[in-house]
Parts: C-alpha cells; structure tokens; sequence
C-alpha cells in the first residue's frame, strides 16, 4: 500500500500510512485532522479506491453547515404518502445496505466524510455514534419495503473516515465524539515541503484504483480480530498517565485503554515493512491519536495536566523533574510525538489562554 500510494504522486511518509491502516484496523472510525490542503481526504480516497473492488463500496460526502439531523444520512420517511421512504441523495443509506449484504460482508466499504466538522456532529451522527458502541441496528421506519429496511446496523466491514478542518467556520468536537475514534493529526514539515517544491509533479490518483483489491478480504478479516497487545511496556506507561492524569481530573475510561492495547496489536503484528515500529513509537502514536484530542479548554484549567503529561514523555526521575516544556526539549522525549504536540498546546495556551488538540 505505502509503494501503491507512492505511485500516484502524493507525498506521505510510510509512518503515516501505517497509522492510517493500524488506526482503522483498530477501531473503524477515524478522524483527520490539521492544516486545510495536507492531503488529509487525498489520504482517504486513495486507500480506499485501491482494496474496493467497484465504485459502489465508496461513498464520499461533503458535510453541509446546514445539517441539523440524521436526515442527509439515512433519510426519512414520507410523512405525506404512507410506505415510501426517502433516500438521502448523498447515497450513504445505499453504502450501509450494500454493505450489510450477506454476499458483500468480506468487502470492505467505506463512509469518507469530508470537513465533518462544518456542522455540530452530535446531530446529524447520533445514531451512527450509538450504534458503534452499543452494536444495535439504528432504526429508519415503522414501514416494509424492498429497498429499505426498518433498522440497518454498521457492519464490521464498514469503514468511517472523517476529516476536520479548524477555523472560523466550523465547530469543535465533543469528548464523547473523540472518544469513540482515533484521531490522526495532519503536519507538513520543512523537508516534506522542500521534497515537493523540488519534485513537484501531476497527482495521478485514479491510476492506484482497485489495485490491492485482492487485499480488501484480508483487510476486513484483521479489523474484526479484538486480540489486545500484552506488553509490560503498555501496561506500566497506561499506568503511570492515568494516575498522573487522574491527579489533575483528566484520566482515560476503559474504551481508551481498549482501543491503545488493540492498536498496539496491530501495530506490532501487522507491520511488514523493513523499517519496523518500536514499541515505543507504537505507544507515542497511540497517546497522540486516544488521549491527546479530548484536551481543550483555558489555560488555568489544562496547566497542570499539560505539565503532568509532558513528564511522562521523558525517562528517569530526575529527568522528568528537571525538565520544563520547551520545543528545544521535544527531540530528548522517549515519546517525541507526544512531546511535539504537548509543546504546542502548551505554547497555545500561554498566548491565547486556551488551547486545544485541533489547530487552526
């Protein structure tokens, strides 16, 4: 996938690919997040169209400022003519039928939702949210029909990915929405700017479409594993953040702890490339993209938890005593990805008084 990718012309490093898989493996909604024009929907759209087999296990929507309610999702039923039921035009409702075909439950489908955040997402996702934990069938209708059905549920092989886009327009997400997701944050470096100002060249998307389809069986197969990591490492370093963490009233639940272990899982058994991830990395990733998002408010409310957590990203006790938040500090963190961004919020907060996880 990291080569296929590669060919189209857009820039990603394989770390981030290999979170975008191990992430969607782990939990199957994802959000994306950061700067406007990062390749965040790009990143989305070519993973996809390279394990569907056919257009129809793709469906891509634009999330308007307008929606108020589950409607552009599922649709409705006609209040005027009894029996008939309204699609929504944006086909998601088509996607979640196909997908819970019996025929099609090895495929792999997928829901992109673009600029999620445009309207309030505990709206017009509720139900969707609901039934990811609660794996009930959301219910559409009291009616019978051929083409819809009275409940549809979210089946193992459909896979959610949204993207976020942080500015005036838009609204910040809940702590319960971020919760129920993994969320990866989208930075363009100096050297991944000057590789493509030098090489710049045509994105050739569509030329990866259906090209590791023979994946898309396998791909399915893994997300539904719930085999959990068991290493020492985890256990002591979730340990340690939830006790510091719960000192300043910011801890973790069980569904996070859950999803790091699953994530780590995967990360460690399904990495085939030559340059591996340590256990370390793996858990840098895990703290970024599970603890990090649910963080926002003013300064006096995140100091201390953004202390607390900057010390966990550090070996030995004195080190982790002696050492304040500073960005010349980042590169000596066992854990430099949490390190970077707690730098960030933290630099944030003193100039603003308030911070938060996503980024204008």
């Amino acid at each position: 996938m990291i080569s296929l990718i590669s060919e189209t012309g857009l820039l990603y490093s394989p770390d981030l690919i290999k979170r975008f898989a191990f992430s969607l493996m782990s939990k199957r909604f994802l959000i994306l997040s950061g700067l406007a024009g990062s390749g965040k929907t790009q990143l989305a759209l070519v993973f996809a169209n390279a394990l569907i087999e056919d257009d129809s296990q793709l469906c891509v929507v634009p999330v308007g400022a307008d929606w108020t309610n589950r409607e552009p999702l599922l649709g409705f039923p006609n209040a005027l003519q009894e029996g008939l039921y309204v699609k929504p035009e944006s086909g998601v409702l088509d996607l979640l039928i196909e997908a819970n075909k019996q025929e099609n439950k090895a495929k792999p489908y997928f829901l992109v939702l673009d600029e999620m955040n445009m309207s309030y997402v505990e709206r017009y996702f509720a139900d969707f949210l609901s039934s990811m934990e609660s794996h009930k069938a959301i219910p559409l209708w009291k009616g019978t029909s051929d083409d819809v059905p009275q409940t549809i549920g979210l089946p193992s092989n459909l896979f959610i990915v949204g993207t976020i886009n942080v500015d005036e327009t838009t609204y910040m997400f809940s702590p319960k929405v971020l919760d129920r997701a993994n969320v990866i944050e989208f930075k363009i470096s100096l050297d991944e700017m000057e590789r493509f100002l030098i090489d710049m060249k045509p994105i050739d998307r569509d030329s990866i479409n259906h090209k590791a389809a023979d994946m898309g069986a396998s791909f399915v197969c893994i997300a539904e594993s719930k085999d959990l990591a068991d290493d020492k490492e985890i256990k002591e370093t979730l340990t340690s953040f939830f006790k510091n963490l719960k000192s300043v009233n910011s801890e973790f639940g069980y569904r996070s702890a859950t999803e790091i272990y699953r994530f780590a899982h995967h990360a460690q058994k399904n990495d085939d490339t030559e340059t591996k991830m340590t256990l370390a990395e793996i858990v840098d990733w895990a703290i970024v993209q599970k603890l990090l998002p649910k963080l926002h408010g003013s300064r006096k409310k995140l100091d201390k938890t953004l202390n607390t957590l900057w010390r966990e990203c550090f070996e030995g006790d004195a080190q982790k005593e002696t050492t304040g938040i500073s960005p010349d500090q980042v590169d000596k963190a066992k854990y430099k990805l949490t390190a970077d961004k707690i730098q960030r919020m933290y630099e944030a907060a003193m100039v603003n008084g308030f911070t938060s996880f996503s980024e204008a």
